[in-house]
């Protein structure tokens, strides 16, 4: 079976949020479960660009408008990722470094979905599934069936995943010229709220569509940044599946970027020394509980109630508890955390930006990951943290409610607290530095983390199965 994913982000390509770690990964596990999966995305002058050797196996023109471009698709040479990889080159428009926020971003990524159908087309190939990721390429499916260009493909069956319901990059019905030529009786399967909204229509024409968790399946009829409805009224259409880690990446038996590597027989010890290298490196007591936070500082992640909570409980517990942030986003959120760091020194500290190496450490070294999301689809945070034997201490949403289950019930390993709140957080807090004073229990829940699957191979197998139910016909 013949997929090509189609994603803005695919690690280690270029990586942004939890999408790359899905595109990164998932097409691996198919294959290795026998199926032929290909990633295509867009072409960033990034440092795997530079450091990979790629060929060009196909050029072309399209139109965007009046506008014509020259385009090239570029592959991986060694397939060195576990799947085909393919860049879509288009000069001047697609060849930047960064991924998102440019002025003419809705240009770029129709562009990169047009030159994607063009190639697919031209080239005489027959997928037997186009997996969409995201509104980046939420249009394939419309183009696919409604434009006359891509008639040869139009029985091509198409699934969309949401990794995020709340970004539908919309855009005026004044852009519409720049769509290849279309069926204009369809136009309606576009409009949402009086534009084109490319989540909205992939939702409409996909064949099916999938989230990344259960309960955020269900979460997006209540809140999807005006969707609500569409989501109610396609919700036989969707499925949750819970997203997997990529074990090989994410192993604390064999992770090249932590201090001392561990399996569960030697978590204590293990964790202890990684505890000491992220201590020494932040200027942390090694004996007090470590409470951390990885992500972007948004208000989406909770992180904006950071400052206030951190305080509070260190008032609450003085030399106690220590706090470490890793991450970037809001400037206030990260000006108030700073303020945070200098004026309780020793007991918190702050990394603003992203390191992949530090993360690692983090996830290794600590003993709880906080995350009070207000929208957490799936979340990879938590299943990393429970690989390294770290408590999450999670916020009851989308897919941290499907993943962790609090250690008061029969079988549980996390925290779980129901509002994103300073109160909320703080409790979870007390909770933590009294389990963590039980150092037996806490290395029988730390053991229990461990065991835990949340590999791509169950997931990539649900994956499997949906794209054999579909049946090539025309929606």
């Amino acid at each position: 079976m013949r997929i090509f994913h189609l994603s803005a982000e695919c690690y280690p390509v270029a990586k942004v949020g939890g999408l790359a770690d899905v595109v990164g990964a998932l097409p691996k596990y198919q294959n290795q479960a026998g199926l032929k999966a290909a990633v295509v995305m867009p072409f960033y002058n990034r440092k795997f660009v530079k450091e990979n050797e790629f060929e060009t196996v196909f050029q072309s023109a399209t139109l965007l408008g009046t506008r014509r471009l020259y385009f090239e698709i570029l592959k991986e040479k060694t397939d060195k990722l576990g799947f085909e990889l393919y860049l879509v080159k288009i000069p001047g428009l697609i060849d930047r470094e960064e991924v998102y926020s440019y002025p003419d971003e809705t240009e770029q990524f129709i562009a990169f979905q047009i030159a994607f159908l063009d190639w697919i087309s031209y080239s005489g190939q027959s997928p037997d599934i186009i997996h969409c990721h995201d509104h980046h390429s939420g249009l394939v499916p419309f183009l696919l069936y409604y434009s006359k260009l891509y008639t040869r493909l139009s029985k091509t069956p198409t699934i969309f995943t949401i990794h995020n319901g709340q970004y539908h990059g919309a855009f005026g019905w004044d852009k519409l010229s720049y769509l290849p030529e279309i069926d204009l009786t369809k136009t309606g399967l576009l409009d949402w709220n009086g534009g084109i909204n490319p989540l909205a229509a992939a939702v409409k024409c996909c064949n099916r569509y999938t989230t990344v968790s259960p309960s955020y399946l269900e979460e997006l009829t209540i809140s999807s940044n005006g969707l609500e409805y569409l989501f109610y009224l396609e919700r036989a259409k969707g499925l949750g599946i819970i997203n997997g880690i990529d074990t090989e990446v994410w192993n604390p038996a064999a992770d090249p970027m932590i201090s001392e590597r561990f399996t569960p027989a030697k978590v204590a010890a293990g964790k202890q020394k990684n505890k000491e290298a992220l201590c020494d490196r932040f200027n942390l007591s090694k004996e007090l509980p470590l409470v951390s936070f990885i992500g972007r500082l948004v208000i989406e992640k909770g992180a904006d109630l950071l400052a206030e909570a951190i305080e509070k409980s260190i008032l609450t517990h003085a030399d106690k508890v220590n706090f470490l942030i890793l991450g970037a986003g809001d400037t206030a959120i990260e000006k108030d955390l700073q303020a945070l760091k200098d004026k309780y020194p020793g007991q918190c500290n702050v990394y603003i930006g992203y390191n992949e190496e530090l993360a690692h450490l983090v996830y290794a070294g600590s003993d709880f990951l906080l995350m009070p999301s207000r929208v957490e689809p799936c979340g990879l945070n938590q299943l990393y943290s429970l690989r390294y034997g770290t408590m999450p201490m999670v916020r009851s949403t989308g897919g941290l409610k499907d993943t962790v289950i609090d250690f008061g019930e029969k079988d549980g390993y996390g925290i779980r607290f129901n509002n994103t709140s300073v109160e909320d957080i703080n409790l979870s807090v007390d909770r933590a530095i009294v389990v963590y004073a039980d150092q037996k229990q806490m290395q029988v829940l730390r053991k229990r983390m461990m065991a835990l699957d949340f590999s791509w191979d169950i997931s990539a197998k649900q994956y499997i199965d949906l794209y054999n139910s579909i049946k090539p016909t025309t929606i």
